[in-house]
């Protein structure tokens, strides 16, 4: 089995992964700004490290999952000016800031909850790190790579760069390209340079989310508040950060100089990126009205759905890309998704139930060689950059086996009891643990469907075939099939 390997977006290559303390893994990813609701393209980029933490706990490793939460920095535009996004909608909604805030995360744990996310080992708020942040800000100040200006202070880029560092390395930027492109906004003129970043801002007196500093009323820059809650849970330097490749630039490249300027370390090892989605070709944003909501998919409300698609279902399409590449979204793709990820729940339901009986059957080399190679090739696939993508191919390999199995077609001892063994075991590992797929019922009792399956067999025994259809019609109308086999009946999801 080859070792794990990550494309470092930091050095643009693929690496092999070596954590700081062997056995241990660091892990932050960027959480949810919480002033909106959670989108497709945010669920790819959670997804990703979802299958990261997940795979580096099953290979053995101790891993601190730190995922954090926005409430607070955000302001209109996301540049540096304007009124923060969750005050601007308690003005608007009368309420406190932290009913907003509350409300939005409720429903981010809800739908990843839906999608079967693990939960990490910390999620920390911005709002609830404001002495690190104010505490970082000083420091930064005394280290002479920011200065207050009219009560906000910036980081100071031209500092940071002659002291030996390079902003811009991470998303390749060039400083002059940079400096050309920069648009006229307010509070330029307090800056030494049009690059330098807020790390503290000045709150008007109507600002609702303000906190006192040295230099006045104010809130903490959005780049902030992620090197802050890093630093603390994770420590000067910590293995593995990322998210969308939307965060590159600025919000990570912003991360690393202060990081660095903090404590005169990198304080990432590895950058991971997903790549966005796109929708029939086009790039997935709210502004071209063609972004999801969860709920759209999950009800089909969308105008740009056919039908609705299970949490499981989207999520299957989105593993069936590796997280790096563009994944384009459509109502072909997701029933193309659909069919593949219920033939898969299919073969997890009998991969369960079938147990090893010896016989004086041969043991089939070939077979036991086939399924022995497809499952060193899912762990090589995830190992490659987490190539979930060819991971999935593989369970569709050993899937064969299972239905061979299934159908009478395969004695288990013609594999030995510990290719058996194994098929049985992985299948389940990959699919469940590492994958994060798992069956869902979609509202039917495993005993309702048993019971029906047995009057459906006491019809056909009594030849009473206005009731077996009656039954045959009851399963077609919950997503399953009758499977009317010589040597057994049984029930299956509708592929």
């Amino acid at each position: 089995m080859q070792p794990l390997k990550v494309y470092n977006t930091l050095t643009r290559q693929k690496e092999i992964f070596e954590p700081i303390i062997p056995g241990h893994v660091g892990l932050y990813v960027c959480g949810p700004t919480v002033y909106n609701y959670v989108h497709l393209g945010n669920i790819r980029s959670f997804l990703t490290f979802d299958v990261l933490y997940r795979y580096l706990m099953q290979t053995g490793y101790k891993v601190r999952y730190v995922r954090n939460i926005t409430d607070v920095g955000h302001l209109v535009g996301d540049g540096e000016e304007g009124e923060d996004k969750i005050g601007k909608m308690a003005k608007l909604e009368k309420l406190e800031p932290m009913e907003i805030v509350q409300r939005y995360t409720n429903d981010f744990h809800k739908v990843l909850d839906q999608f079967n996310f693990l939960p990490p080992s910390i999620e920390p708020s911005a709002t609830g790190h404001m002495v690190e942040q104010i505490e970082a800000v000083k420091s930064l100040i005394e280290k002479g790579l920011a200065y207050e200006s009219n009560g906000s202070v910036y980081f100071d880029i031209n500092k940071y760069n002659e002291a030996g560092n390079d902003y811009g390395k991470l998303s390749g930027r060039i400083l002059e390209d940079l400096l050309n492109e920069t648009r006229e906004l307010d509070g330029q003129a307090e800056k030494r340079n049009p690059l330098d970043f807020a790390i503290w801002k000045k709150a008007a007196p109507e600002h609702i989310m303000q906190w006192p500093s040295p230099w006045g009323m104010g809130f903490p820059g959005w780049h902030l508040e992620c090197t802050c809650m890093s630093t603390k849970y994770l420590g000067k330097q910590f293995d593995i950060h990322g998210g969308g490749m939307d965060l590159k630039f600025p919000h990570h490249e912003c991360e690393i100089a202060q990081g660095k300027a903090l404590t005169g370390e990198e304080p990432v090892r590895y950058w991971m990126h997903s790549n966005m989605l796109t929708v029939n070709g086009q790039k997935m944003s709210k502004s071209l009205g063609n972004s999801f909501l969860p709920a759209e998919l999950f009800s089909g409300s969308h105008p740009s759905l056919d039908q609705a698609y299970s949490p499981m279902t989207v999520r299957f399409f989105m593993l069936q890309s590796q997280y790096r590449s563009t994944l384009d979204f459509s109502n072909d793709a997701l029933k193309g998704s659909q069919k593949a990820y219920r033939r898969l729940i299919n073969g997890l339901r009998i991969v369960k139930t079938l147990e090893f009986e010896a016989s004086e059957t041969p043991v089939d080399e070939k077979k036991k060689s086939e399924i022995d190679k497809a499952i060193t090739a899912f762990y090589d696939a995830i190992n490659d950059d987490l190539n979930t993508a060819v991971a999935i191919a593989q369970l569709f390999t050993l899937l064969k086996y299972i239905n061979m199995i299934y159908m009478n077609q395969l004695a288990p001892s013609a594999l030995g009891q510990e290719t058996f063994d194994a098929l049985k075991s992985n299948f389940v590992l990959f699919f469940e643990d590492i994958l994060g797929l798992k069956e869902e019922k979609l509202g039917n009792d495993e005993s309702v469907i048993n019971g029906m399956l047995t009057l459906y067999k006491e019809y056909k025994a009594n030849q009473q075939y206005d009731k077996v259809d009656q039954v045959r019609a009851y399963f077609k109308g919950n997503n399953m099939t009758i499977k009317d086999m010589k040597h057994r009946i049984d029930w299956a999801w509708e592929e």
